[in-house]
Protein backbone atom coordinates (compact mmCIF):
# COMPACT_ATOMS: atom_id res chain seq x y z
CA UNK A 1 0.00 0.00 0.00
CA UNK A 2 0.59 3.67 -0.52
CA UNK A 3 0.86 5.67 2.99
CA UNK A 4 1.26 8.88 3.93
CA UNK A 5 2.36 9.45 7.47
CA UNK A 6 2.25 12.92 8.96
CA UNK A 7 4.24 13.37 12.08
CA UNK A 8 2.32 15.99 14.92
CA UNK A 9 4.31 18.18 17.04
CA UNK A 10 5.01 15.50 20.22
CA UNK A 11 7.25 13.28 17.21
CA UNK A 12 10.20 15.97 17.84
CA UNK A 13 9.11 18.13 21.08
CA UNK A 14 6.15 17.61 23.63
CA UNK A 15 4.46 20.20 25.30
CA UNK A 16 6.55 22.01 28.31
CA UNK A 17 9.70 20.35 26.67
CA UNK A 18 12.91 22.44 26.24
CA UNK A 19 13.57 23.11 22.60
CA UNK A 20 17.15 21.32 22.55
CA UNK A 21 18.22 19.02 20.07
CA UNK A 22 19.28 15.89 21.93
CA UNK A 23 15.31 16.01 23.26
CA UNK A 24 14.02 16.25 19.31
CA UNK A 25 16.53 13.07 18.41
CA UNK A 26 15.27 11.32 21.12
CA UNK A 27 11.55 11.80 19.61
CA UNK A 28 12.75 11.74 15.97
CA UNK A 29 14.23 8.10 17.09
CA UNK A 30 11.12 6.95 18.65
CA UNK A 31 9.41 7.80 15.58
CA UNK A 32 11.52 6.63 12.96
CA UNK A 33 10.81 3.12 15.21
CA UNK A 34 7.24 3.07 14.81
CA UNK A 35 6.91 3.70 11.36
CA UNK A 36 9.68 1.24 10.54
CA UNK A 37 7.48 -1.26 9.78
CA UNK A 38 5.34 0.63 7.64
CA UNK A 39 8.75 1.06 5.81
CA UNK A 40 9.59 -2.61 5.61
CA UNK A 41 6.18 -3.35 3.93
CA UNK A 42 4.72 -0.61 1.89
CA UNK A 43 5.68 2.67 -0.01
CA UNK A 44 5.99 5.15 3.25
CA UNK A 45 5.99 9.67 2.50
CA UNK A 46 6.84 11.10 5.46
CA UNK A 47 5.51 14.80 6.73
CA UNK A 48 6.17 16.58 10.21
CA UNK A 49 5.02 19.28 11.95
CA UNK A 50 7.02 22.56 13.08
CA UNK A 51 5.53 24.83 15.13
CA UNK A 52 7.44 24.55 17.67
CA UNK A 53 10.75 24.91 15.76
CA UNK A 54 9.76 27.87 13.46
CA UNK A 55 8.46 29.68 16.52
CA UNK A 56 11.84 29.48 18.42
CA UNK A 57 13.87 30.31 15.03
CA UNK A 58 11.56 33.77 15.14
CA UNK A 59 12.25 34.49 18.40
CA UNK A 60 16.33 33.92 17.85
CA UNK A 61 15.61 35.91 14.70
CA UNK A 62 13.29 38.60 16.32
CA UNK A 63 15.74 38.98 19.15
CA UNK A 64 19.40 39.22 16.87
CA UNK A 65 20.95 42.68 17.26
CA UNK A 66 22.31 42.24 13.52
CA UNK A 67 19.56 41.95 11.85
CA UNK A 68 17.36 45.00 10.20
CA UNK A 69 14.36 43.02 9.78
CA UNK A 70 13.98 39.76 11.42
CA UNK A 71 13.75 36.46 8.98
CA UNK A 72 10.27 35.93 7.12
CA UNK A 73 8.41 32.91 8.35
CA UNK A 74 8.47 31.62 4.78
CA UNK A 75 12.41 31.46 5.19
CA UNK A 76 12.07 29.91 8.72
CA UNK A 77 9.93 27.12 7.41
CA UNK A 78 12.08 26.39 4.88
CA UNK A 79 15.12 26.66 7.56
CA UNK A 80 12.94 23.66 9.95
CA UNK A 81 12.55 21.72 7.08
CA UNK A 82 15.85 21.14 6.56
CA UNK A 83 16.77 20.52 10.09
CA UNK A 84 14.39 18.20 10.56
CA UNK A 85 14.02 16.44 7.32
CA UNK A 86 18.06 16.06 7.75
CA UNK A 87 17.22 13.91 11.73
CA UNK A 88 14.13 11.76 10.14
CA UNK A 89 16.93 10.60 7.05
CA UNK A 90 19.46 9.64 9.33
CA UNK A 91 17.53 7.82 11.66
CA UNK A 92 15.81 6.11 8.62
CA UNK A 93 18.42 5.01 7.09
CA UNK A 94 20.29 3.37 10.61
CA UNK A 95 17.16 1.97 11.07
CA UNK A 96 16.79 0.91 6.94
CA UNK A 97 20.06 -0.39 5.57
CA UNK A 98 19.88 -0.41 2.38
CA UNK A 99 17.08 1.70 1.70
CA UNK A 100 16.57 4.73 -0.86
CA UNK A 101 15.65 7.75 1.36
CA UNK A 102 15.34 11.36 0.33
CA UNK A 103 14.12 14.46 2.34
CA UNK A 104 12.91 17.10 -0.39
CA UNK A 105 12.10 20.70 0.46
CA UNK A 106 8.79 21.36 -0.39
CA UNK A 107 6.59 24.36 -1.83
CA UNK A 108 2.92 24.59 -0.86
CA UNK A 109 1.06 26.98 -3.51
CA UNK A 110 -1.55 29.22 -1.44
CA UNK A 111 -3.85 32.31 -2.38
CA UNK A 112 -2.75 35.65 -1.55
CA UNK A 113 -6.07 36.79 -0.95
CA UNK A 114 -7.11 33.80 1.22
CA UNK A 115 -8.87 34.94 3.84
CA UNK A 116 -6.54 33.28 6.37
CA UNK A 117 -4.11 36.31 6.34
CA UNK A 118 -6.71 38.54 8.08
CA UNK A 119 -7.57 36.12 10.89
CA UNK A 120 -4.14 34.46 12.28
CA UNK A 121 -4.96 30.75 13.61
CA UNK A 122 -1.95 28.71 13.87
CA UNK A 123 -0.22 28.20 16.79
CA UNK A 124 3.89 28.58 16.49
CA UNK A 125 6.36 29.09 19.15
CA UNK A 126 6.25 28.45 23.10
CA UNK A 127 4.13 29.47 25.85
CA UNK A 128 4.14 33.16 27.56
CA UNK A 129 2.22 34.45 30.31
CA UNK A 130 -0.57 37.34 30.14
CA UNK A 131 1.77 39.80 30.30
CA UNK A 132 4.44 38.73 28.37
CA UNK A 133 1.94 38.34 25.17
CA UNK A 134 0.86 41.93 25.81
CA UNK A 135 4.39 43.48 25.67
CA UNK A 136 5.00 40.82 22.79
CA UNK A 137 2.42 42.56 20.97
CA UNK A 138 3.31 46.14 21.78
CA UNK A 139 6.86 45.70 20.81
CA UNK A 140 6.88 42.78 17.91
CA UNK A 141 3.83 43.45 17.17
CA UNK A 142 2.67 40.13 17.29
CA UNK A 143 -0.61 38.70 17.84
CA UNK A 144 -1.26 36.13 20.08
CA UNK A 145 -4.00 33.73 21.54
CA UNK A 146 -4.76 31.74 24.10
CA UNK A 147 -3.78 27.85 24.21
CA UNK A 148 -5.38 26.36 27.39
CA UNK A 149 -3.96 28.15 30.57
CA UNK A 150 -1.27 29.58 28.72
CA UNK A 151 -0.94 32.05 25.74
CA UNK A 152 1.08 31.52 22.25
CA UNK A 153 1.64 33.08 19.02
CA UNK A 154 -0.70 32.94 16.38
CA UNK A 155 0.08 33.29 12.68
CA UNK A 156 -1.37 33.29 9.37
CA UNK A 157 -2.52 29.72 7.62
CA UNK A 158 -3.51 29.72 4.80
CA UNK A 159 -5.47 26.43 2.61
CA UNK A 160 -3.35 24.06 0.58
CA UNK A 161 -3.88 24.55 -3.03
CA UNK A 162 -0.77 22.71 -4.40
CA UNK A 163 2.30 20.86 -4.20
CA UNK A 164 4.87 22.24 -6.43
CA UNK A 165 7.66 19.36 -5.98
CA UNK A 166 4.33 16.74 -6.41
CA UNK A 167 5.80 15.35 -9.84
CA UNK A 168 9.36 14.79 -8.21
CA UNK A 169 7.47 13.39 -5.00
CA UNK A 170 5.68 11.37 -7.30
CA UNK A 171 8.92 9.72 -9.42
CA UNK A 172 10.75 9.25 -5.99
CA UNK A 173 7.94 7.22 -4.34
CA UNK A 174 7.31 5.39 -7.92
CA UNK A 175 11.02 3.95 -8.29
CA UNK A 176 11.46 2.92 -4.33
CA UNK A 177 12.36 5.76 -2.57
CA UNK A 178 11.44 6.45 1.33
CA UNK A 179 10.83 10.51 1.01
CA UNK A 180 10.32 12.74 3.41
CA UNK A 181 8.26 15.98 2.66
CA UNK A 182 5.89 19.34 2.77
CA UNK A 183 7.45 19.49 6.39
CA UNK A 184 5.60 22.49 8.53
CA UNK A 185 2.78 21.79 5.66
CA UNK A 186 4.89 22.64 2.99
CA UNK A 187 6.68 26.89 2.51
CA UNK A 188 4.06 28.77 1.41
CA UNK A 189 4.54 30.45 -1.77
CA UNK A 190 1.49 32.58 -2.92
CA UNK A 191 0.29 32.72 -7.00
CA UNK A 192 1.30 35.91 -7.82
CA UNK A 193 4.89 35.23 -8.90
CA UNK A 194 5.32 31.85 -6.68
CA UNK A 195 6.98 34.13 -3.98
CA UNK A 196 7.29 33.37 -0.27
CA UNK A 197 3.93 34.88 2.23
CA UNK A 198 4.47 35.54 5.80
CA UNK A 199 2.29 32.16 7.16
CA UNK A 200 2.48 28.90 8.33
CA UNK A 201 0.20 25.98 6.14
CA UNK A 202 -1.61 23.55 8.89
CA UNK A 203 0.33 20.64 8.40
CA UNK A 204 -2.57 17.92 8.08
CA UNK A 205 -4.22 19.83 5.85
CA UNK A 206 -1.34 19.26 2.99
CA UNK A 207 -0.83 16.06 3.94
CA UNK A 208 -4.57 15.29 3.02
CA UNK A 209 -3.59 17.13 -0.26
CA UNK A 210 -0.34 14.97 -0.89
CA UNK A 211 -2.03 11.82 -0.09
CA UNK A 212 -4.65 12.69 -2.69
CA UNK A 213 -2.86 13.85 -5.24
CA UNK A 214 -0.35 11.33 -4.95
CA UNK A 215 -3.27 8.46 -4.95
CA UNK A 216 -2.42 7.24 -1.42
CA UNK A 217 -4.30 4.30 0.02
CA UNK A 218 -4.22 5.73 3.54
CA UNK A 219 -2.96 8.65 5.91
CA UNK A 220 -1.87 8.44 9.06
CA UNK A 221 -2.36 11.60 11.29
CA UNK A 222 0.07 10.38 14.44
CA UNK A 223 -0.48 12.29 17.35
CA UNK A 224 -0.76 11.85 21.50
CA UNK A 225 -3.40 10.56 21.65
CA UNK A 226 -5.03 7.33 20.80
CA UNK A 227 -7.77 8.69 18.65
CA UNK A 228 -11.09 10.41 18.38
CA UNK A 229 -12.96 10.31 21.57
CA UNK A 230 -16.95 11.09 21.79
CA UNK A 231 -18.36 12.88 24.89
CA UNK A 232 -14.71 13.73 26.02
CA UNK A 233 -14.37 14.61 29.45
CA UNK A 234 -17.63 13.11 30.59
CA UNK A 235 -18.35 9.57 31.87
CA UNK A 236 -19.78 8.92 28.57
CA UNK A 237 -16.44 8.62 26.71
CA UNK A 238 -15.45 6.25 24.73
CA UNK A 239 -12.96 5.93 21.60
CA UNK A 240 -14.58 5.98 17.72
CA UNK A 241 -13.16 3.26 15.95
CA UNK A 242 -14.80 3.72 12.94
CA UNK A 243 -16.76 6.47 11.01
CA UNK A 244 -17.78 8.10 7.57
CA UNK A 245 -16.51 11.68 7.29
CA UNK A 246 -20.11 13.02 7.79
CA UNK A 247 -20.22 11.00 11.33
CA UNK A 248 -17.09 12.89 12.29
CA UNK A 249 -18.17 16.49 10.89
CA UNK A 250 -21.47 16.14 13.01
CA UNK A 251 -19.24 15.59 16.00
CA UNK A 252 -18.29 19.15 15.57
CA UNK A 253 -14.77 18.40 17.22
CA UNK A 254 -13.11 21.72 19.12
CA UNK A 255 -10.47 23.99 16.62
CA UNK A 256 -7.81 24.06 19.09
CA UNK A 257 -6.92 20.14 19.07
CA UNK A 258 -8.71 17.56 17.42
CA UNK A 259 -10.76 19.57 14.68
CA UNK A 260 -7.96 20.41 12.04
CA UNK A 261 -6.47 16.28 12.00
CA UNK A 262 -10.17 15.44 11.84
CA UNK A 263 -10.87 17.82 9.16
CA UNK A 264 -8.07 16.73 7.10
CA UNK A 265 -8.47 13.31 6.97
CA UNK A 266 -12.73 13.95 6.25
CA UNK A 267 -11.07 15.59 3.20
CA UNK A 268 -9.22 12.69 2.27
CA UNK A 269 -11.50 10.39 2.34
CA UNK A 270 -14.07 12.00 0.55
CA UNK A 271 -11.65 12.46 -2.16
CA UNK A 272 -10.33 9.27 -2.16
CA UNK A 273 -13.51 6.63 -2.18
CA UNK A 274 -12.42 3.65 -0.54
CA UNK A 275 -9.53 4.97 0.89
CA UNK A 276 -8.71 5.04 4.82
CA UNK A 277 -7.37 8.18 6.96
CA UNK A 278 -6.62 7.32 10.46
CA UNK A 279 -5.91 9.43 13.19
CA UNK A 280 -3.86 8.27 16.12
CA UNK A 281 -1.17 7.72 18.56
CA UNK A 282 2.32 7.44 16.57
CA UNK A 283 3.58 4.38 18.69
CA UNK A 284 0.31 2.66 17.29
CA UNK A 285 0.89 3.38 13.91
CA UNK A 286 1.23 0.01 12.30
CA UNK A 287 -2.01 -0.94 14.46
CA UNK A 288 -3.96 2.17 12.71
CA UNK A 289 -3.94 0.35 9.69
CA UNK A 290 -5.87 -2.77 10.62
CA UNK A 291 -8.35 -0.93 12.60
CA UNK A 292 -7.10 -2.11 15.81
CA UNK A 293 -6.23 1.44 17.27
CA UNK A 294 -6.90 4.76 16.41
CA UNK A 295 -10.52 6.05 14.28
CA UNK A 296 -10.18 4.78 11.04
CA UNK A 297 -12.59 7.18 8.84
CA UNK A 298 -13.74 6.90 5.12
CA UNK A 299 -16.47 6.38 3.06
CA UNK A 300 -19.60 3.94 2.64
CA UNK A 301 -20.47 1.68 5.15
CA UNK A 302 -18.27 1.21 8.49
CA UNK A 303 -17.57 -2.02 9.95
Amino acid sequence: MRIVAALGGNALLQRGEKPDAAIQLTHVTQAVQALKPLAEHHELIITHGNGPQIGLLAVESADDPTLSLPYPLDVLGAQTQGMIGYWLVRELRAALPGRQIVSLLTDTLVRSDDPAFADPTKFIGGQYTSDQADDLTRTRGWTLRQDGKAWRRVVPSPQPCDILELPAITQLVDTGWIVVAAGGGGVPVTTNGHRGTEAVVDKDLTAALLAERLGADILLLLTDVPGIITDYGTPQARPLRHATPAQVRALHLPQGSMGPKADAACRFAEHRPGAIAAIGSLSDAALLLTGESGTQIRTGPTP
